[in-house]
């Protein structure tokens, strides 16, 4: 039969116990007001919860998936929005770069994401094609500095609070899915802009929003990888 090790045990226990105290007590009025919870999001950065399987010589926690997901799971059942921030924050923002960046893009960005400093998030899915990257309409034009992007991004979650975005575009149109490469965005990139803010049903703490690049200039050190 399978058990948790005293270690994950103890992970599992530290996420619940501050679920439970600090994150279930506020979830209605958060949800209600569509209040991101910036005071909770810094807590998870101080319990280490921002960057859990990331190795601690970059700023994180050094865990497994396992980890990860028990601490997970606790967050999301406490108040799934606050779940939704973390979960991207670790899986779909930090992993790519750990996955696949290099040294140097690793050493900047994930120590700052792990901490809290930087939110981050992942604008893939566009509104003529949804989640299908072949047909993404965002493209990425070679510089002489770089890249310049084009497009619009939609549901991106954590969009609105998001310095860095890991985002997807065609640099070659005709090899469709093989020409999509991915971008290190940060928001202070010259022709970003956070676009409409979505009303949901629900999850309402974890906010939802347009990415637009207008002619953005991307550095030729962002390109991912």
């Amino acid at each position: 039969m399978f058990e948790l090790s005293d270690d994950l045990t103890a992970v599992r226990d530290m996420a619940r116990d501050f679920a439970r105290s600090e994150v279930l007590p506020g979830a209605q009025s958060r949800d209600q007001s569509h209040a991101f919870p910036t005071e909770l999001v810094a807590r998870l950065a101080e319990l280490g919860l921002l960057g859990v399987f990331v190795p601690t010589e970059y700023g994180g926690s050094g865990l497994d998936i396992l980890a990860y997901v028990l601490a997970l799971e606790e967050i999301c059942y406490a108040d799934a929005g606050v779940g939704v921030i973390m979960s991207v924050q670790n899986s779909l923002a930090s992993w790519p770069i750990l996955a696949f960046g290099t040294e140097a893009q690793k050493m900047k960005y994930l120590p700052r994401m792990a901490s809290g400093e930087w939110i981050g998030c992942y604008a893939l899915t566009e509104p003529q094609a949804g989640s299908d990257a072949g047909a993404q309409r965002t493209r990425a034009v070679k510089t002489p500095n770089g890249w310049r992007l084009d497009g619009t991004k939609m549901w991106i979650t954590n969009g609105p609070q998001a310095s860095v975005a890991v985002t997807y575009g065609n640099v070659d149109v005709e090899s469709r899915h093989r020409g999509v490469c991915a971008f290190i965005v940060e928001k202070a990139f010259p022709g970003f802009q956070v676009g409409k803010v979505e009303e949901k049903m629900g999850i309402r703490c974890s906010s939802t929003s347009e990415l637009i690049y207008d002619g953005m200039e991307v550095p030729a050190e962002n390109l991912l990888g």
